[in-house]
């Protein structure tokens, strides 16, 4: 509603009219004034201060709720990141060794869960450095080992050099064992190198592994530094370690041929096994066996019809298919293994994604009019699993080693070799095959367990048992437990907010419980104006409703002094007269400028109050 105030005049500015001769004439002239006094306590700015205060009050207290809400919930968000600052003082040297104790320890169980794996605080968007490391000893270091294997054309031209110069300018009767022997280990002699480059992409990933656990140091950047250089040089000191005992492996191979080998073939059954051992390696003892299943893109297929296409791939040891989807319903092609080999192929430019071929290696089509067959993988980790998969189906990668020269010259050696060198080289490429086959399942075997038992494991306990002890000899503590800036600013910042929330919510608390708001009074009912009149016909501008109540007749009172109080109505009150003068009105005070006397009103009645 409206509420009717007296604003003081330029006069009474310029007469320096003061704020409480300013509110006593306000409220004089609203109890003298013939159409706002019988609501003049509802007028005047004292009432206007009084409703505006309960009106913010209300609201207030309407809000407070939500607000209270909501910074509860941020003192919760921030209340255990700035648990360890409650009680933080950056020179107390208790505090920096017992925080570089906690470092450390929580340096190595991170490392270890990350290594071991762990049941809680998975990683679901990217693998990590132990399931890196398995993948590398059972996809990568495999597909190494079968790169370096032998070419056929090659392996004979060898094999036959072999036994003539062992003959030399005899005759031979019998299939010689030092062209055996030699073949062998040469061949093993080639294993070396994707050995050596097993234990570097371990170690790459240990490594990495290790900044991946420092990341929670941040906030203590020479602590994180030393943590890693430390850690690394152990890493760098045992590859030696482990590089020597791998090559110590390979030379265990070449020490000594072991031919009484339950899984060796022997000479007796070279000839005969030779063609059920070329079909067993290209079957892989898997027919009909699913290998593998997912999605490729076919890269070169599909580019006059508006760009490349993605199928669902199904490997087996025999085939390899595609479909519309995964549902394996709409078979787009069968495309068999055999005479297929793998190739690595140059990302384009405007190619996000890694690409390897299919080719046959008798220059057929492998698929209508192409070539080769190009398929693209979204990150090279699945390039190196589908290579993998394709050498469980006996489809190798190609070999670089040998030039076209070479093996045209080979040709020409092998049209002119007689039938019974022939049947040697048959004899002891059967062999060859036999034995490396034993010696690559070694190898393959022992690898891992190598590098888990001088690397890996090693590592571990030297974070445990050593670190600390390295951090301590490294130099002065204090400047090791130096905070970064950043992190300094970051500290001072959540405390500040964490002190403000807790003050916010305490003043919350005592606004909740200390303010009493009382309800607006209800609108007055002023309706009996409308039908009182008087027998004359005539309303009285001055008369005033005789059950309400009346005010008994008094000699105006001093300057100063208030009126008595009126009493109750009199039971037989008459309506016919008109109201006692009140005591405010014109010419009823002898001091028209003192103050007012108490206005006649109904009798107070008490709101209901509100509950707390």
């Amino acid at each position: 509603g409206y509420i009717g105030v007296v604003n003081r005049s330029q006069k009474d500015i310029d007469g320096k009219k003061d704020i409480q001769a300013a509110l006593a004439a306000e409220r004089k002239f609203f109890l003298s004034h013939p159409a706002y006094r019988h609501m003049a306590d509802r007028m005047g700015t004292p009432y206007l201060q009084k409703v505006l205060n309960q009106q913010l009050t209300n609201h207030i207290r309407d809000t407070l709720p939500g607000l209270r809400n909501k910074l509860q919930s941020q003192l919760l968000s921030i209340e255990k990141e700035v648990e360890e600052y409650k009680n933080f003082r950056p020179d107390d040297p208790a505090r920096k060794t017992k925080a570089l104790l906690q470092m450390v320890q929580q340096f190595a169980v991170d490392f270890e869960k990350r290594i071991e794996g762990s049941g809680d605080q998975i990683d679901t968007y990217e693998l990590s450095g132990g399931a890196r490391i398995n993948r590398i000893f059972h996809e990568r270091f495999p597909f190494e080992l079968v790169k370096m294997e032998f070419d056929e054309k090659e392996l004979r031209r060898e094999i036959s050099y072999a036994i003539k110069n062992i003959h030399e300018v005899r005759t031979g009767l019998f299939t010689p064992d030092m062209a055996f022997e030699t073949i062998v280990k040469k061949q093993v002699k080639k294993i070396k190198e994707p050995c050596l480059k097993c234990v570097d992409m371990v170690i790459s990933e240990l490594i990495n592994t290790v900044r991946q656990c420092t990341k929670k140091l941040s906030q203590y950047p020479h602590l994180r530094e030393e943590m890693e250089r430390i850690v690394t040089t152990h890493i760098r000191e045992r590859e030696g370690r482990t590089k020597d005992q791998v090559m110590l492996l390979i030379d265990i191979e070449l020490a000594y041929m072991n031919t009484n080998h339950e899984d060796f073939i022997g000479f007796a059954n070279a000839q005969q096994r030779s063609s059920q051992m070329s079909k067993k390696k290209a079957a892989g003892n898997q027919v009909g066996q699913v290998i593998r299943k997912g999605w490729l893109t076919i890269n070169n297929i599909g580019i006059m019809k508006g760009g490349s296409k993605e199928y669902w791939f199904v490997l087996t040891a025999e085939n390899l298919s595609w479909y519309k989807d995964d549902e394996e319903k709409e078979k787009k092609y069968m495309l068999p293994v055999d005479n297929l080999k793998l190739r690595d192929v140059e990302k384009g430019f405007m190619s996000s994604k890694h690409i390897f071929a299919l080719f046959n290696t008798e220059q057929r089509n492998v698929y209508k009019d192409y070539r080769q067959l190009e398929l693209a993988c979204e990150t090279q980790e699945e390039v190196d699993s589908w290579k993998a998969s394709f050498l469980r189906a006996g489809v190798y990668p190609e070999r670089v080693g040998a030039s076209e020269a070479e093996e045209n010259g080979s040709d020409s050696f092998m049209h002119s070799m007689d039938p019974q060198l022939e049947r040697q080289v048959e004899t002891i490429r059967n062999l060859v095959d036999s034995y490396m086959a034993i010696v690559n399942k070694t190898i393959r075997d022992l690898m891992p367990k190598t590098i888990m038992h001088l690397m890996i494991n090693n590592t571990k306990d030297f974070i445990h048992s050593e670190l600390l002890a390295n951090l301590y000899s490294c130099g002065d503590q204090n400047t090791l437990m130096e905070e970064s800036a950043e992190q300094a600013q970051r500290r001072d910042e959540m405390l500040r907010m964490y002190h403000a929330l807790k003050e916010a919510l305490n003043i919350i608390g005592d606004i909740n419980t200390s303010t009493i708001s009382t309800p607006m009074p209800p609108p007055v009912d002023d309706s009996w104006l409308q039908v009182q009149s008087v027998p004359s016909g005539r309303r009285s501008p001055t008369s005033s409703p005789t059950p309400q109540r009346r005010a008994p007749a008094v000699p105006p009172a001093r300057p100063g002094s208030r009126g008595p109080a009126p009493g109750p109505p009199p039971a037989g009150g008459s309506t016919l007269g008109g109201a006692p003068p009140v005591p405010s009105r014109p010419g009823a005070s002898p001091d028209p400028f003192g103050p007012p006397p108490q206005v006649p009103s109904r009798p107070n009645r008490a709101p209901p109050g509100v509950p707390r």
